[in-house]
């Protein structure tokens, strides 16, 4: 079972070995930005590299939205997003399920998600496979209710289309994690990888805060179970730095061996 870590993009290989991670994500660009990614010089390094490589796309992408001045940028974006990530090997871009102005406009909502992938689907596809993950806040989210999510999948369930499922935003969503994973691939078909994070906050809060393994409201056996049961590699997104996600990879690879 491969266990990794979400770390700073600047010496990401580097963070890898502070934390023994066999995978680890970052961002190309600043995540709250609208910005292009550039051509990494350690781009070889990454491709070569025995850690497995993610990449997470921007949060400000929302290819869901019915504002054109957010959902055409959107999807710019993520094309270019993923481009960037098959620059350095990557195994997927996660991206967030995003969401709707109104509550009514989520049946539009799902059609741009299909949209999205149609016009790739013209292009060649995209450079590198698209993991949706899901969300916890919103009430008119795509991806945080899994009555949504199956919604979802049936607009671009028969593209190439991956699933990244995240344990904080399951549990703060309203989620219930004893049978997330047989919920999920009823929906999906598949779970690529997990987020393994615990949650500050409670079950149903919509708060997107993430905790390490034994600190949250989750009972981190849950989250053990979540990844045993996907069979998925999985990575921390928790606080810390290298000393506490160090501690959290420990902690999944004791229980999870």
């Amino acid at each position: 079972m491969r266990i990794g870590a979400h770390v700073d993009p600047a010496e990401p290989l580097a963070e890898a070995a502070a934390r023994g991670a066999d995978l680890i994500q970052f961002f190309l660009t600043d995540p709250q930005g609208w910005i292009d990614p550039v051509d990494r010089d350690d781009a070889e390094a990454l491709r070569s590299a025995e850690t497995d490589v993610y990449i997470h796309a921007p949060y400000r992408i929302n290819v869901a939205s019915s504002n054109n001045r957010i959902r055409i940028p959107s999807r710019k974006l993520l094309f270019s997003h993923a481009a960037g990530a098959a620059k350095v090997g990557a195994k997927g871009i996660i991206v967030h399920g995003g969401h709707v102005e109104k509550a009514d406009g989520l049946a539009a909502g799902f059609d741009n998600w299909r949209k999205t992938f149609a016009y790739a689907a013209d292009q060649g596809g995209f450079a590198t496979p698209v993991l949706i993950e899901n969300t916890a806040g919103g009430d008119n989210a795509c991806a945080r209710r899994f009555d949504n999510l199956a919604r979802l999948w049936d607009a671009i369930g028969d593209y190439e289309v991956g699933f990244c499922l995240d344990t904080c935003h399951a549990f703060a969503g309203g989620e219930n994690l004893l049978d997330i994973v047989d919920r999920v691939k009823a929906i999906t078909g598949r779970i690529d990888l997990i987020h393994a994070n615990n949650s500050r906050d409670g079950f149903d809060s919509g708060r997107d805060r993430h905790d390490n393994m034994t600190a949250g409201e989750i009972d981190p056996e849950l989250i053990v179970a979540v990844i045993r049961a996907a069979g998925a590699p999985a990575l921390v997104e928790t606080p810390g730095g290298a000393e506490g996600q160090t501690a959290d990879i420990n902690y999944l690879r004791e229980r999870l061996a």
